[in-house]
């Protein structure tokens, strides 16, 4: 028995969402997927189709993640905390087909008077989810499609990646995070692929999570450091019964070595760690003996994937020496609609997330900077180009540099230093009118915790800036 399909067919009684507001098991989840693919196909999806969606986590998102998944189409789920402007720029960037959101079509009209029965021509889709990297206007990260049901796309997907993870074939998941992003939307997925039951709470809550694990006896979770910060600053943390986890995973953000053995010492050695991109999605697996043996790796490659450290003279470089880290062996992508984004990304077939790193001699990973103008704060990334656009609109803003600086908390928090227009005063007035500008522009999370003034700021005679040399000025003051 493999693959949520086949399994909610066999044992549809199996429970697949557990919750106190929502819950369903596979066999009611299968159905609803099912109407929904119908609902789709009726509103002329065809595959290769975008459906965006912008859902809180719950059984709307999962109905989706399945309806989508066996008519061929891609998900592109938006966040919901973005505006109206960031979110119609996502739905005519990848020519939604159909949009499902509160405010307009809904998972409960999707679904209306559709039949409960699979789809005709069932074939696997994919999720696009849009990432900037570090400049410019989102792109959505587009994998090609395979004439292939979601069955038969299980054992390439299991080979390539889901058997690293070491799930048995049961369980519990805790989503942790919102399931737009792409590592809780493919935990998520990988999971009910498995045959667990998914509990997803609406946001995180530090002792609402330890609840829940304790109630659900949750097996397995995906988490940020900044997650894990918030855990260990629990005074009653010891209080909850916590055994039932086997699996818990962490990656999208830098995790200091010192947070992570507390987590082993506090919860035993049930950490995994993983490094990839939405381009590349999973690179590597560590575990917490090897993290122990090794502190600060991220891992090693897994099977048929290699890392290459290339120097700034395009030089392959050798154990120890820093450079770009570019992965190998990883699945066709493409920039949607940005050939030359792609193009730039690549070194052949291998792709940079753009970070800076080393190996050791046993071929571990070793991160030395996070990209270098990516924000990632509370594992969520913030692309600063897109912040200083929305700052440059305003008429007072001459110039402006964002950047991310080091929080215990967050793990980063911007910082937008400002060079206002002539005649203009910085000062407490300005910044107030600078958020208020920032507000329908922006979503909170990427508004600065702090805008600073400066007389100038250091371009080149060309304009350009460097964040990381601003970002070096800043801390060194």
């Amino acid at each position: 028995m493999r693959g949520f399909y086949e399994i909610a067919a066999a044992d549809p009684a199996r429970p697949a969402l557990l919750g106190d507001d929502e819950s369903a098991t596979y066999g009611e989840l299968l159905t609803r997927a099912d109407r929904a693919s119908h609902g789709l196909l009726a509103r002329g999806v065809r595959p290769g189709d975008a459906v965006v969606t912008v859902l809180k986590n719950g059984l709307d998102a999962l109905t989706m993640m399945l309806a989508t998944y066996q008519i061929g189409a891609y998900l592109v789920p938006v966040n919901w905390h973005y505006t109206a402007e960031e979110i119609d720029y996502v739905i005519a960037d990848c020519g939604a087909t159909v949009v499902i959101a509160p405010d307009a079509l809904t998972v409960a009209d999707l679904t209306a008077g559709q039949p409960g029965t699979a789809p005709g021509h069932r074939r696997a889709g994919s999720m696009m989810l849009y990432t900037s990297g570090t400049t410019g206007r989102p792109k959505g990260v587009r994998r090609r499609l395979l004439d292939l049901t979601p069955e038969d796309l299980y054992p390439i997907l299991m080979r390539k990646s889901w058997r690293h993870f070491g799930l048995p074939a049961d369980g519990v998941h805790l989503v942790c995070s919102q399931l737009y992003h792409s590592a809780p939307y493919g935990q998520a997925m990988m999971a009910l692929q498995f045959g667990h039951a998914i509990v997803a709470p609406e946001r995180f809550d530090p002792a609402g999570t330890l609840e829940l694990i304790e109630r659900h006896r949750v097996t397995n979770a995906f988490m940020v450091p900044t997650m894990f910060h918030r855990l260990l600053a629990l005074p009653d943390r010891n209080r909850y019964d916590l055994s039932s986890l086997t699996h818990l995973y962490h990656g999208a953000a830098p995790c200091p070595p010192a947070t992570k053995q507390a987590m082993i010492d506090w919860l035993g050695p049930v950490l995994w760690e993983y490094y990839g991109s939405t381009e590349a999605a999973v690179a590597t697996m560590v575990s917490s003996q090897e993290w122990l043996e090794r502190p600060g790796t991220v891992g090693r490659a897994l099977d048929g994937m290699a890392f290459t450290i290339i120097g700034d003279d395009g030089r392959e470089l050798g154990p120890g020496e820093p450079g770009m880290v570019y992965i190998g062996g990883i699945n066709r992508f493409e920039y949607h609609g940005d050939p030359d984004k792609t193009a730039s990304a690549m070194r052949g077939a291998a792709y940079t997330p753009g970070d800076i790193g080393h190996l050791d001699a046993d071929g571990y990973l070793f991160l030395l900077d996070r990209r270098t103008d990516l924000i990632i704060s509370g594992g969520v990334n913030i692309y600063p180009a897109e912040i200083e656009a929305a700052l440059l609109e305003h008429p007072s803003v001459a110039d402006v540099a964002v950047i991310g600086v080091p929080d215990p908390e967050w793990g980063h928090q911007v910082v937008a230093l400002v060079q206002p227009a002539p005649g203009v005063a910085g000062g407490a007035a300005l910044t107030a009118e600078l958020l208020r500008h920032c507000a329908p522009r922006l979503a909170r999370l990427k508004h600065p915790r702090v805008i600073e003034y400066r007389a100038a700021l250091p371009r080149t005679p060309t304009g350009k800036l460097s964040r990381r040399d601003v970002r070096e000025a800043y801390l060194s003051g």
